[in-house]
């Protein structure tokens, strides 16, 4: 908005950037503690499946999947989440099948880093079994359809990621309608947490992640992206999970190998909104844009200061 200023000259209203409301924004996860009003995270994504969304494969070797895991550390990721069975519609993964998958990744990405690791899981047995392999988060995108998962968590020192959808785990959800698509995920979310801290899951161990895509058609992840500060309103870390996701490939015509720069760009206004931390495929990309973004807010200094700082310009 443009005011008058006393000269009579047209003048930029200045206003504060959004800052997340958080109840608890000191995390400790693991070896690791995050001030989450002063930081954003970086989520390496690592997937050991034949049919993942996005890589379709390349790290469903057990040696690849190890090696991108501590490539994604080298390159700054704060956190690595390992999955083991898509999200998309399919035939279920045996549960055998999946602690197969991911418990040997964690525990060798254990054995060699301090770096969080997540295991994107909604079956309480794999969960329990990452947690004793080395996890430090179960990251859970269907809304805790496993009633025993919350307990499992509750029994650990790990943080339970809860994530809006509305599917049964691997099945179809055709046509998803929304009164408010907003204020329907927050609605489900905070139910979700409070069956979490039912089960003994303590708030300062609980993030949530509106489902980008999730049950969701492209305008809804495009206005869940716009509003995300109403569900960062709800006071808890806000997990936003963007990258190459078909909203933005919907968007901008791209196919998800071209995708890179639409989802750098959800994920700083993601942050702009108040995501904290956000679940990124290109870590070097998606760090730097993302302490970019942090400086923008205030939240870091610059790495150093020269340009213009002395009596001669450089």
């Amino acid at each position: 908005m443009r005011t008058g200023s006393p000269t009579g000259m047209s003048t930029l209203q200045r206003s504060e950037p959004y800052l997340p409301p958080l109840r608890i924004p000191v995390r400790t996860i693991g070896a690791r503690t995050f001030d989450f009003s002063q930081q954003v995270a970086v989520m390496a994504v690592v997937n050991r499946t034949p049919d993942s969304f996005f890589d379709q494969g390349r790290t469903y070797a057990f040696d690849r999947a190890v090696d991108a895991c501590f490539e994604a550390v080298a390159l700054g990721a704060d956190w690595v989440d390992i999955g083991g069975a898509p999200f998309a519609p399919g035939e279920p993964i045996p549960v055998e099948e999946e602690v197969e998958r991911v418990v040997p990744v964690v525990a060798a990405l254990r054995a060699g880093s301090d770096v969080v690791i997540s295991v994107d899981t909604f079956h309480s047995t794999v969960a329990r079994h990452a947690i004793e392999a080395g996890a430090t988060v179960i990251n859970d995108t269907t809304g805790l359809s496993d009633p025993e998962l919350p307990r499992v968590v509750a029994d650990s020192d790990a943080t339970l990621v809860i994530t809006h959808s509305l599917a049964e785990p691997r099945r179809p959800f055709p046509r998803p309608q929304y009164g408010d698509v907003v204020a329907d995920v927050s609605a489900f979310l905070r139910d979700r947490v409070d069956r979490a801290v039912a089960a003994g899951v303590p708030e300062e161990r609980i993030i949530l992640d509106p489902g980008h895509d999730l049950n969701k058609n492209t305008l809804h992840s495009l206005e869940l992206t716009r509003r995300l500060s109403e569900i960062a309103d709800l006071g808890f870390p806000t997990l936003a999970a963007v990258s190459n996701k078909d909203f933005i490939g919907e968007t901008l015509d791209a196919p998800r190998s071209e995708r890179l720069e639409g989802s750098l760009a959800a994920a700083v206004i993601s942050v702009m909104n108040g995501a904290r931390i956000v679940r990124m495929h290109d870590v070097r990309a998606s760090v730097a844009a993302v302490r970019m973004t942090e400086a923008v807010l205030g939240l870091r200094e610059p790495a150093y200061l020269k340009h213009n700082m002395g009596d001669a310009n450089e």
